[in-house]
C-alpha cells in the first residue's frame, strides 16, 4: 500500500524512506542470504519507520555500495543491527512463508506444476525457520503470525461470515508487530495506540487487495472476500473510509520523535493508495477491465519507463524527478500559484523551495 515516489516524498523524507527500504534488503541478505532478498517489502518497511520514530537512536545508519535498483549509487541504509530492520525482517520471512505455503496448498499459476510446488515448500521452510531466528533475536513471538497465516483459510472456508470476519487474521497480524516496535523502542505506552493503528492497516491491506483482485478473481474463479460475502464497491469503500479514519486517529495518539515520515507514509500515502484503488469502481464491479497499475518501482530510480506512484511515462529522470525541490513538490503540481493558505501543513518536508515556504502539504 505504501509506495512513496521521490516526487510525492519531498527532501530527506525520501532519502530516510529509502534508507528503510535497503536497509530492510540488507538486513534480509546479512542475516539469512541472497535469497531471502525476495521477501523484502514496502509495507514491512514500516515496521522500521515506527522503530525509529520512537527511539531514533535504535536505528543506526551505514553507507551501503552501489545497487542496480538505486541507479548504481550508494546510499545511507539503515544498519542490519538496528532493531527495527530485524523486526521489519523477521515479520516479511514468516508472512512470505505462510503465503507461498497457502499457494502450495491452493496450486496458484505455476505451483500446479509438482516441482514448482515442492521448491516453493523448501523455500516457505527455511524463511519460516529464518524468521523465528530473526523475531526471537528482537523478543518477538512468531506463533501469533504463523497462528493469523493459517487461521485465514479456515475462515475463508466458512459459511456466513461477514467480511471484517475475513480481515481479522491480517488486523491480528499487523497488531502485534506495531504493538512490539513499542516494545524495542521502550515506549510501551505507545503500544495500545500502535496495536490499534496495526488493526486498521491490516484491514485496509485486505481490503485493498481484494478490490485490486476483484476482476481477475471473478474471471478466474478464484476465492475473493468481496465476491464470497456479496460486498459490493461502495460497502467496501465505507469499510476502508472508516478503517482509514482509525487508523488516522491511533497515529494521533502517539508519542514519536519524529513523526514526520510516520504521518506521510501511514496516513497520506495510504490515503493515497485507498483513493487509487476505488478510482474505477464501476468497472471492477461489472467485471470489466481495470485501470492499469502502477508499474513496478525500479523505473522510477533508474529514470526509465513508468513512475510507480504516478503512472506517468518518464522518458527521462530529469524531466520527471530533476531541477529544484519545488519542480517536484505536490504543492507545485496541485495548486495555483503555491500553497499560502490553501492548505494545513503536514511538516513532512525540510525542503527550502519557495513554493511551499519550507513544508510539503497534501493539497487537492
Amino acid at each position: 500500500m505504501v509506495r512513496p515516489c521521490r516526487h510525492v516524498l519531498c527532501g530527506s523524507l525520501f532519502k530516510d524512506w529509502m534508507a528503510h527500504l535497503c536497509g530492510l534488503c540488507l538486513t534480509l541478505r546479512a542475516e539469512h542470504g541472497q535469497a531471502a532478498r525476495l521477501v523484502t517489502n514496502y509495507d514491512g518497511l514500516l515496521v522500521s519507520v515506527l522503530v525509529e520514530a520512537q527511539a531514533p537512536e535504535l536505528s543506526p545508519r551505514r553507507k551501503a555500495g552501489p545497487c542496480a535498483l538505486r541507479g548504481m549509487r550508494t546510499a545511507e541504509v539503515v544498519a542490519a543491527r538496528a532493531q527495527g530492520a530485524r523486526l521489519a525482517a523477521a515479520a516479511s520471512l514468516l508472512l512470505a512463508a505462510g503465503k507461498t505455503r497457502d499457494h502450495v496448498a491452493d496450486g496458484d499459476g505455476p505451483y500446479r506444476r509438482r516441482p514448482v510446488a515442492a521448491a516453493a515448500a523448501r523455500m516457505a521452510g527455511r524463511w519460516d525457520a529464518a524468521g523465528e531466528r530473526t523475531g526471537a533475536a528482537v523478543g518477538f513471538d512468531p506463533s501469533v503470525l504463523r497462528d493469523a497465516v493459517a487461521r485465514q483459510p479456515v475462515l475463508e472456508s466458512a459459511p456466513g461470515l461477514g467480511l471484517l470476519d475475513l480481515t481479522e487474521p491480517a488486523e491480528t497480524a499487523v497488531a502485534a508487530v506495531f504493538a512490539h516496535t513499542a516494545v524495542l523502542a521502550g515506549k510501551e505506552g505507545n503500544a495500545e495506540a500502535l496495536a490499534e493503528a496495526g488493526r486498521f492497516f491490516g484491514r485496509l491491506a485486505h481490503l485493498i487487495d481484494a478490490v485490486e483482485d476483484l476482476a481477475d478473481d471473478r474471471a478466474s474463479g478464484a476465492y475473493n472476500p468481496l465476491l464470497a460475502t456479496g460486498t459490493g464497491l461502495a460497502e467496501a469503500r465505507r469499510h476502508a473510509d472508516d478503517a482509514l479514519h482509525g487508523l488516522r486517529l491511533a497515529l494521533a495518539d502517539l508519542e514519536l520523535e519524529r513523526p514526520r515520515l510516520v504521518r506521510a507514509l501511514l496516513d497520506r500515502e495510504v490515503g493515497r493508495s485507498v483513493d487509487r484503488v476505488f478510482a474505477a469502481p464501476e468497472d471492477a464491479q461489472e467485471g470489466g477491465p481495470r485501470p492499469p497499475r502502477p508499474g513496478w518501482p525500479v523505473p522510477c530510480f533508474t529514470g526509465t519507463l513508468v513512475c510507480a506512484t504516478c503512472g506517468v511515462f518518464q522518458p527521462e529522470w530529469s524531466e520527471h524527478h530533476g531541477g529544484s525541490c519545488g519542480d517536484r513538490c505536490w504543492c507545485t503540481r496541485n495548486c495555483d500559484g503555491g500553497c499560502d493558505g490553501c492548505c494545513d501543513c503536514c511538516e513532512c518536508c525540510d525542503c527550502d523551495c519557495d513554493c511551499c515556504d519550507g513544508c510539503c502539504c497534501d493539497c487537492s
